[in-house]
């Protein structure tokens, strides 16, 4: 079994925020495979939705837990599932990448990224595969949280959404079993 890991916050008022991009490729995802419309599970507090993708059962996952409080869902999900490390991934932003830029790494540190430090404290590991989609530096005059609970705006909207579509591209390559090191795509943002 896989299970693939969106990061961002539940409810309205975080739509459409940078902090959320990591919901928005992997309902992207889900979007592409016609897989199942998620449902909230209690036990996990997590939305999720089961599909049979590329001959293996996978679970796409929105935790419904804050951002900071990320890992709860994914450490209950990898007990319950038994679903090891590696065959974990995780869609998130990412300050230090410029915008339309995503990245993939078979494995890593968590960064700065308190969602990421969450599930890495709580599966003690970093041996799990992660996509990361830029979101740009912050401007200086807004603090790194007003920033990433930002809403994407109309200038971005295109290439942001580019992006969530080259993060699932790179999910759907990693479920079909191609076996990546560091990917690095910048989409056009003409």
């Amino acid at each position: 079994m896989k299970l693939i890991v969106g990061l961002g916050n539940p409810g309205s008022d975080y739509a459409c925020t940078y902090h959320n991009v990591g919901f928005a490729a992997v309902d992207k995802l889900a979007s592409r495979f016609i897989a199942p419309d998620f449902a909230l599970d209690k036990k996990s507090n997590a939305y999720l939705s089961e599909h049979v993708l590329f001959g293996q059962k996978t679970l796409l996952c929105k935790p419904n837990t804050y951002m900071n409080l990320s890992g709860d869902a994914v450490a209950y999900l990898s007990r319950y599932y038994k679903i090891e490390p590696k065959d974990i991934l995780v869609i998130y932003d990412d300050v230090d990448i410029e915008k339309g830029t995503v990245r993939a790494r078979p494995n890593g540190s968590a960064g700065t990224h308190n969602g990421m430090r969450d599930i890495v404290g709580k599966l003690n590991s970093t041996d799990f595969p992660r996509v990361r989609i830029g979101i740009g530096h912050k401007p200086n005059y807004m603090s790194l949280a007003d920033y990433v609970l930002s809403k994407i705006s109309a200038e971005w909207s295109a290439v942001m959404d580019k992006a969530f579509s080259l993060a699932a591209d790179y999910a759907e390559e990693w479920l079909s079993g191609k076996v990546w090191q560091e990917l690095t795509k910048t989409v056009n943002t003409d």
